[in-house]
């Protein structure tokens, strides 16, 4: 028994190690080669767990080298677009400047259903209202729409342009965070008064956040 849980602890860190080097891409947007590697080590690490008669080691070995390979393939993509492209293949065009590209369809084996269901997991229910679809080397679909169908930026009505910023946690469960006070040069008193304008303490808060535009969220501790 003790065996048995050694073994499937061991195979259980190296498969995290595995899946950490390979990066946070998400299933759906894996490139062929890392979707590969994953349906490989999964099936891999199951033999070391269930027949405890195979040596650990030998359990573990095809796991090591589908890492090695997985580094020097990925090195030789970043070295070479032609190894990339062989690997990982290229974006392909399904829609030019408003048209529907038919051999671009049937080289991906794309049926008009699934032309329009990923459209319409793009936002966009009318094929008429696409300037260009694209379909990336992972699967996904990336749209740009016709110019009179685009949405409204700031730009567009010649807003002022304006700094984007992230708000962060400054007061935690009724505790200072003082690293996002330094990151956005706020002091301990202005947060303390912001939170007195409420007739509260610190100890009051829940949650408190700010950004770089000193735009405040305040939600108090509930009874």
């Amino acid at each position: 028994m003790f065996i048995s849980i050694f073994r499937t602890l061991i195979v259980y860190i190296l498969v995290i190690f595995i899946m950490r080097f390979m990066g946070k891409r998400q299933i759906a947007t894996l490139q062929p080669s890392e979707l590969a590697v994953t349906i490989l080590v999964s099936n891999l690490t199951s033999m070391p767990v269930e027949n405890l008669d195979i040596p650990l080691i030998l359990g573990i070995t095809p796991l090591l080298i589908l890492l090695c390979f997985e580094y020097i393939f990925s090195l030789m993509g970043l070295k070479s677009r032609k190894f990339r492209k062989i690997i990982s293949g290229k974006p392909i065009f399904v829609i030019e400047n408003g048209v529907i590209n038919q051999k671009a369809l049937t080289k991906l084996r794309f049926t008009v259903d699934d032309l329009t269901e990923n459209l319409r997991g793009c936002g966009v229910f009318n094929i008429s209202d696409v300037a260009y679809a694209i379909v990336e080397t992972n699967g996904k679909m990336n749209i740009i729409k016709k110019f009179q169908y685009s949405s409204i930026t700031p730009k567009l009505l010649n807003f002022k342009n304006e700094k984007t910023t992230i708000p962060l946690v400054i007061v935690s469960d009724g505790k200072l965070i003082k690293s996002n006070l330094n990151y956005l040069n706020i002091t301990k008193n202005w947060v303390e008064n912001q939170i007195k304008e409420q007739n509260l303490k610190i100890k009051d808060v829940f949650i408190m956040t700010a950004d770089e535009n000193k735009e405040i969220f305040l939600a108090k501790k509930e009874n």
